[in-house]
């Protein structure tokens, strides 16, 4: 099967291969870039909980000052890995989705254990700091980095795109399906997706390309990637 990954390289170097070696064919075209966002000076000691939506809000920490045995919840197993990676020990994850990560946060840690740091980017699905402060909680959101769109598509990408159209695309917030659907729309490639299956993060991400008609449209949450392919 054709699949489209639409991701940076470095968040999709690893699926490629993991699909690659499955026999499938793998295209990449990201639809945006990552970029470092400067934030306010921190005093790491006066948190007892650190919350991570995203596994670039790690990597664009500086977190040399943090303790790594503090708690830390992760929203799924991608931005886990990521966690270990950067030396956090205490981690909790939520298989990759926000609802179930503050129910994680709501079992795990009490208010009264300190003020918590939330770490993320400058969009998000879902207002996770305010439904926590809701619940009594003291946490500090801070944002690290920005989603910058790709606006130029190599033509000889897309003129091959249009020749073997993806059985499968992935799609994984809503700033990408925003820059997913300008890149169609500039492109000319509003009617050729009728025997692709779209597979969104969510469904305020899907909904942004409700517009383009697909096979069909199927919600996941990170890692269940392959999984989904013996779903089709």
């Amino acid at each position: 099967m054709h699949i489209l990954l639409t991701r940076p390289l470095e968040d999709s170097t690893e699926l490629i291969i993991r699909f690659q070696k499955l026999g499938h064919v793998v295209s990449h075209m990201p639809v945006i870039k990552i970029e470092k966002k400067n934030y306010e000076n921190l005093n790491f000691f006066d948190y007892k909980g650190i919350i991570f939506t995203s596994s670039n809000s790690i990597k664009f920490l500086d977190s040399k000052e943090l303790d790594k045995k503090i708690n830390c919840f992760c929203v799924g197993n991608a931005t886990e890995k990521q966690a270990l990676k950067a030396g956090f020990s205490n981690v909790y994850s939520a298989d990759g989705n926000v609802a179930n990560l503050k129910e994680l946060i709501l079992q795990n840690f009490n208010p009264a254990d300190g003020k918590l740091l939330y770490v993320s980017g400058e969009i998000i699905s879902s207002n996770l700091d305010q439904h926590l402060i809701s619940e009594g909680y003291n946490i500090k959101r801070i944002i690290n980095y920005i989603a910058r769109p790709v606006e130029k598509i190599n033509d000889e990408f897309i003129e091959k795109l249009k020749l073997k159209m993806p059985g499968i695309v992935f799609i994984y917030s809503q700033n990408s399906a925003i820059n997913f659907l300008n890149i169609i729309k500039n492109h000319g490639l509003n009617n050729l997706w009728k025997d692709t299956n779209l597979m969104c993060l969510g469904e305020k991400t899907s909904s942004i390309l409700n517009e383009i008609k697909w096979k069909k449209i199927f919600l996941f949450n990170p890692g269940e990637e392959e999984f989904l392919l013996y779903k089709i």
